[in-house]
């Protein structure tokens, strides 16, 4: 890269952040969009999760499909192309009508971010100096999540103001002037497009259909039973397209995932530890919202702050630990950061029925502060030695791990606490407790069960990050 290119590399990263402003400032607008749908329509709350499901679904299993493009198209037009169809998905959700089509467009929703993502952090990974790849990352998610902060309050007031169809369409508003910032300020470049007989069709068919399963199976199982035929056919349908995914990749010239980059310790370890912890984040902020609702059912303050206090730590990790991997061991951050994450976990095995605000947001704060530490660094160690030539599909590719290991936590997490609460409730009503005494011993039980196996993954997340490669470039 010349000289005068990597100059301006802040400056060039401006639209770029807008772009990625924009998915997370809308991904918070729509945090309430769900509820109010269903309710609007007069279907069950239970729905939500469909809703939710579908933006999951596409969003991960689509990154490293639309990142294979981008190396292909090129960063810029790939972009504007991720911000049309984000834009369309949410025209779309405006005037949706039914459930089916509610998915249909939240899909399409999913399919613009899994084209914008990639993109984003291919950016950092190529423009921004290795010393200071650290400092982009953070900054990339200090817009994610600092988005996420305001994005339910903003959309919670235009929605009790004007409904949640005009909310949508102030997000459809948003979308379009960032297509316009982007469409005049990204400059042309001398990317040089390669043919599309040089993408990976087969892959990318065959990585859409099995992670797009592999998020409906834990859903599938708790909803409809884990020996029913649906759950069967699904779990059947996707260990099928996974064993085709490996043997079509294995022949793929240009494979949607590229093997020799996936092998190494330093994207293998990092996705590890993502299943392990990150999955904490929602999860936790879930269970806690639902603890005191057992325990203290008319203290709904948590219920409004959980989230915000939450990212709002994940905010203060991301630019106060991530950084600091530029200067020192990325793997000596990494385990201070986990501790931090297992800091905030532990505190809820001091939770009791009366406990008070002020140690729910402790937990979750500290929580976030190591969550928003480990996901930057975790992006600056799994994508380091990115080549440009497949900076799209190796961003693309570690996103769709990033995006899976959340949803993926929750459905191991919130059930692990739910049923745990269910089943001790029962055991105790059955030793002669009234049915509220049950409720209050049940659910501190569970917590603290919960909280030793968490300690546990991140104990596991620890010596897996002892084991990853020495990366600082001054070592």
């Amino acid at each position: 890269m010349n000289t005068a290119i990597r100059s301006n590399y802040k400056k060039g990263f401006v639209p770029f952040g807008i772009a990625a402003l924009l998915v997370s400032l809308i991904g918070g607008f729509t945090a309430v969009l769900g509820p109010a749908f269903v309710a609007d329509i007069g279907i069950d709350y239970s729905n939500t999760t469909w809703i939710s499901l579908a933006l999951a679904m596409s969003t991960a299993a689509c990154a490293p499909i639309l990142g294979k493009l981008g190396d292909i198209l090129g960063r810029r037009t790939t972009l504007l192309l991720g911000i049309l169809v984000f834009t369309a998905g949410n025209a779309l959700t405006a005037v949706a009508t039914s459930l089916a089509f509610m998915l249909a467009a939240r899909f399409i929703v999913g399919i613009g971010t899994a084209a914008i993502s990639p993109v984003v952090m291919a950016y950092i990974v190529t423009e921004y100096p290795p010393e200071e790849t650290g400092k982009g990352f953070a900054v990339y998610m200090l817009i994610s999540s600092g988005a996420v902060v305001i994005g339910p309050t903003c959309g919670g007031l235009i929605m009790n103001a004007a409904g949640w169809r005009a909310m949508m369409w102030v997000c459809v508003a948003l979308c379009a002037a960032v297509f316009l910032i982007c469409m005049f300020t990204i400059k042309k470049t001398a990317f040089q497009k390669k043919k599309m007989t040089d993408f990976d069709r087969a892959g990318s068919v065959l990585v859409l259909i099995f992670f797009s399963l592999f998020l409906c199976i834990p859903s599938f199982g708790q909803n409809i039973g884990w020996s029913s035929v649906q759950f069967i056919a699904v779990a059947s349908v996707a260990a099928v397209s996974l064993i085709c995914l490996v043997f079509v990749e294995r022949k793929a010239g240009s494979p949607v995932f590229n093997g020799q980059f996936m092998a190494r310790k330093a994207f293998i370890l990092p996705v590890i530890i993502l299943f392990l912890t990150q999955g904490l984040m929602q999860a936790n902020m879930t269970n806690v919202i639902v603890f005191v609702r057992y325990t203290q059912p008319d203290n709904v303050i948590i219920s409004s702050f959980a989230i915000s206090i939450m990212y709002i730590g994940m905010s203060l990790g991301s630019v106060i630990i991530g950084p600091m991997a530029d200067k020192r061991e990325p793997r000596t951050v990494l385990t201070f950061s986990l501790l931090l994450t297992g800091v905030g976990c532990g505190i809820m095995y001091f939770f009791t029925a009366e406990s008070s605000v002020a140690i729910f947001a402790a937990a979750l704060g500290i929580l976030g502060v190591g969550l928003g530490g480990n996901a930057t660094i975790f992006m600056k160690v799994a994508l380091s030695g990115l080549s440009s030539e497949v900076a799209g599909s190796g961003t693309g590719t570690y996103g769709l791990f990033r995006d899976i290991s959340a949803p993926f936590g929750v459905a191991v997490f919130v059930p692990l606490f739910t049923n745990g609460v269910t089943s001790r409730m029962a055991e105790a009503v059955a030793g002669g407790a009234s049915e509220g005494a049950a409720t209050l011993l049940a659910a501190v039980s569970s917590i603290k069960t919960l909280t030793v196996i968490e300690l546990g993954c991140i104990v596991a997340g620890i010596a897996a990050v002892r084991m990853l490669p020495r990366i600082h470039e001054n070592n």
